[in-house]
């Protein structure tokens, strides 16, 4: 696919490249106004539980995991999707097959308009 705004989520030269965590990579696409991240989690891996101050909303495209957010756990699945008020504690750890997430923040976070490990300013 061709033209500076268009995109697939399945190509994997798309995007800033960003380590988040031992099994998690993500591809960042900033926008004016909001951000998309495109994560893949390998089996049973999970990141840190972190929070910032920019609203983020979830989608999980495959897979399943558990969702913990502000103290609680959430189980979900394809198809499944949430909010996470900004400055609220969250995390997410996948199920047996993985999963495929695309978190989307709103203002766009200006630690992920880069290259580099880590849930932000790395």
């Amino acid at each position: 696919m061709s033209g500076q705004n268009f995109f697939n989520l399945h190509d994997l030269d798309q995007g800033i490249q960003r380590t988040l965590a031992e099994g998690l990579t993500a591809r960042i696409f900033p926008g004016e106004n909001l951000m998309f991240s495109i994560v893949r989690i390998d089996p049973y891996a999970e990141g840190s539980m972190h929070s910032h101050p920019e609203e983020q909303w979830g989608i999980m495209l495959e897979g399943s995991g558990v969702r913990t957010q502000d103290g609680v756990d959430h189980a979900v699945k394809a198809g499944d999707f949430w909010c996470t008020p900004g400055n609220v504690v969250h995390g997410l750890k996948a199920g047996p097959e993985g999963c495929f997430v695309i978190d989307v923040f709103s203002p766009p976070r200006g630690d992920y308009k880069k290259a580099g490990s880590g849930y932000g300013n790395g």
